[in-house]
């Protein structure tokens, strides 16, 4: 099996060539590129039926698609130099589209396990505005029992009122987007802090006393020197947060660093995949060093069993998700599907009481233990016994000609406990879990 990356959002496989553009981490199963809109009645048919996902926890997406400038490597939907009155009726009708799928037969009753609030720069929002789709959306469904509220926040934008709010209405964890402690990194990667508004941001933070914060970073990007990278791991561990995320940069498509490379706009030496992954490793092994558990492909905690990610956790399990907002994604009782990415179009369609729904997909049994099995993956172990109870397949039998290879090229370990991923295997996840998809997915985008 071999996928090969393309321009149009392909994946990148298991091939020999890892060329720096295209998608290639994964983010769910089937890839989005197999979603279609002919298949988005499958979700009116799934939330006319009461209680038809009650056993599954209830994830709440909120996307807050705003930012002071877009990263040159980000690819989600966002825009830049919005009003506040754009701010104010975008978050209305986020909270109206959550009032539309509360009143559906599926979801009346269910409240949020958990709460995520990305983007964009939701920390952006002025006071007024984040308050206000704070208590509109309680106020529909209360969080209060919610085992994680989590809240992204951009180091110019966390401000100690603000934190406030924040702290108010429930939130109990902080993911601060720092990506490098190096300005000159910064500033060619588009980012509008430095490294000072980030020591000031993350005091703010631990004043409001927020349970457990979390320091993005990423390794590989453009600018960045072997030095450089590990000063910023130094100065994270040093500011001891209770969860270390780094990500290897990916630059797909849709981002401005790519338009730029492939329009020859810009002249930079990017770092090798097998680069990355060794940084990344050389990190991991300075956390632990300090005191961390590694508990995923991109994280590491101060502590296994206190500093968890619900949001993420409880996805790769099997929990539903209501994404709201311009181009959020869902997934309820095995169906995906994705929002309408026109603003304008998002705004007639919840304004005339319509669910915003742009694709979909339906899976089936055997497609659901496959995204179940892959998503696990990237967290380190799959507890093949409770997949094999929830679907009745063996996933050992199912999938083994693949994990034959990959243990015998040493990325995992198979026993009685399950499948485990060796230190390599997790720096290299994304790149083979394609080869447990079925084979008319291997080829499919993620965009």
């Amino acid at each position: 099996m071999n996928v090969e990356p393309n321009h149009s959002g392909g994946h990148v496989g298991c091939g020999d060539e890892e060329p720096q553009t295209g998608n290639y981490f994964v983010a769910t199963y089937p890839p989005f590129a197999t979603w279609t809109p002919e298949t988005v009645g499958a979700v009116s048919r799934l939330l006319e039926k009461p209680q038809a996902c009650s056993d599954a926890p209830l994830g709440l997406y909120v996307h807050i698609p705003f930012c002071v400038e877009r990263c040159q490597y980000c690819y989600y939907l966002s825009h830049a130099g919005k009003s506040l009155r754009d701010m104010d009726v975008y978050v209305d009708a986020v909270a109206d589209e959550w009032r539309l799928y509360r009143n559906t037969p599926a979801m009346a009753g269910r409240d949020p396990s958990f709460v995520y609030f990305g983007g964009g720069t939701p920390s952006l929002l002025p006071n007024k505005t984040l308050a206000r789709v704070m208590d509109r959306l309680q106020s529909i469904a209360p969080w209060t029992a919610a085992e994680e509220v989590c809240f992204e926040c951009a180091p110019k934008t966390a401000t100690g009122s603000k934190l406030s709010i924040l702290r108010d209405n429930g939130v109990t964890r902080v993911n601060l987007g720092v990506q490098s402690f190096n300005d000159d990194v910064l500033r060619q990667n588009g980012r509008v802090h430095l490294a000072a508004d980030v020591d000031r941001a993350y005091e703010a933070i631990r004043i409001a006393g927020f349970p457990l914060v979390n320091i993005d970073l990423i390794v590989g990007l453009v600018g960045e020197t072997e030095a450089s990278f590990f000063e910023s791991v130094d100065r994270v561990i040093a500011m001891a947060p209770e969860s270390v995320t780094i990500y290897q940069l990916e630059i797909p498509v849709n981002t401005p660093l790519c338009h730029e490379l492939d329009a020859g706009g810009v002249d930079v030496d990017l770092i090798s995949w097998p680069e990355k992954r060794r940084r990344l490793g050389i990190a991991f092994d300075r956390l632990e060093a300090a005191g961390y558990t590694v508990r995923s492909a991109y994280s590491a905690v101060r502590d296994e069993k206190e500093h968890t990610f619900v949001y993420q956790d409880a996805q790769y399990h099997g929990a539903d998700l209501v994404g709201l907002g311009v181009a959020s994604f869902s997934y309820l009782d095995g169906v995906h599907f994705q929002n309408i990415a026109s603003d304008e179009r998002y705004f007639e369609h919840v304004r005339g009481q319509a669910l915003p729904i742009r694709r979909a997909y339906e899976l089936n049994n055997d497609e659901r233990l496959i995204r179940e099995f892959v998503l696990q993956l990237k967290l380190g172990h799959v507890d093949v016994d409770r997949l094999r109870d929830r679907f009745c397949v063996d996933p050992l039998h199912r999938f083994a000609d693949a994990l034959q290879e990959l243990q015998r090229d040493g990325e995992i370990q198979v026993d009685v406990n399950g499948v485990t991923l060796t230190r390599d295997g997790l720096l290299r996840v994304d790149r083979f879990l394609p080869m447990f998809y079925l084979p008319g997915h291997r080829d499919a985008g993620y965009a």
